[in-house]
């Protein structure tokens, strides 16, 4: 017998909505009925979310309730359960980033159909305070990494009245519509490329698959070699992919530089009747 998912336990707040509107749809109060009632609903679903990441440590009861919706079978998965027995170990013996609670940050900016635009990095930045959840990102009081340092000097140069910010914090972009999504979610202090292979990667390309399946005109930026392999996972018939070389110093004068990227993300946004991302927003 197949198991049901968590999801399916719950009423839609809809189906409430139709109960408070045919039991008297003049009332005063019915308003209001409805709101608690939609409250309720996702009270349940958040703290069901919650008692299940208690007993998968690779999962955070804090993930947006869409994205764990549309990935909530990858959750039951032998990789998963594997990953999340690596992870407990390598939390009990070592400094790993990001925070638990900001492993999924990614998924609170933005309801997965509202995602417009896939930036993809590597895996998280492994000193101190850097990483939060968000590709390329830190927060603000934390100093601008160098790929990011690159990604604004190329936004000055495609954007007009781009400024560069004084912080890194990317949180404007995401709000917008813009993911963005490390293939490997964790990271070992000090240690690049720590965790990769142990199944992060199979949850984020369960993300660009479900993106790429339900979604139309998204476009993905990929950057490096690493990012440029997921290309095998995106219908270049629905969506726009732009590759490039990585912004890191190390390779950002190899093809980074003079891209355009984001004056031609935009464009393909426009074309398919989409709001252009306002790249300067980021307060």
């Amino acid at each position: 017998m197949s198991q049901k998912l968590i999801s399916s336990f719950f009423t839609s707040p809809s189906s409430c909505k139709r109960k408070h509107d045919e039991i008297d749809n003049k009332s005063d109060g019915c308003e209001s009925n409805v709101e608690n009632s939609e409250s309720n609903h996702f009270a349940n679903e958040r703290a069901a979310i919650i008692e299940l990441s208690k007993k998968k440590p690779a999962l955070c009861g804090n993930i947006g309730l869409t994205w764990f919706k549309a990935l909530e079978k990858e959750f039951s998965k032998d990789y998963f359960e594997e990953l999340g027995r690596f992870l407990l170990k390598e939390r009990n013996s070592f400094t790993i980033y990001p925070p638990e609670k900001d492993v999924y940050s990614w998924t609170n900016a933005v309801k997965i159909q509202n995602v417009k635009v896939v930036i993809l990095g590597q895996d998280p930045y492994h000193g101190p305070n850097q990483a939060h959840g968000l590709a390329f990102s830190v927060r603000k009081g934390v100093a601008t990494p160098k790929s990011l340092v690159n990604i604004y000097k190329e936004l000055s140069q495609d954007i007009p009245g781009f400024k560069t910010p004084s912080h890194g914090y990317l949180y404007g972009w995401a709000t917008q519509g813009v993911l963005l999504l490390n293939a490997c979610l964790t990271v070992k202090a000090h240690c690049a490329n720590s965790h990769q292979n142990k199944g992060w990667e199979n949850l984020t390309d369960a993300v660009i698959k479900w993106i790429n399946n339900n979604l139309s005109h998204v476009v993905f930026l990929l950057w490096g070699g690493n990012a440029q392999r997921k290309s095998e996972l995106i219908n270049k018939k629905n969506h726009l992919i732009l590759t490039a070389a990585h912004p890191s110093p190390l390779s950002a004068h190899r093809g980074f530089f003079g891209c355009g990227h984001f004056s031609k993300t935009n464009e393909y946004l426009q074309k398919h009747n989409k709001k252009p991302i306002d790249w300067t927003y980021l307060p």
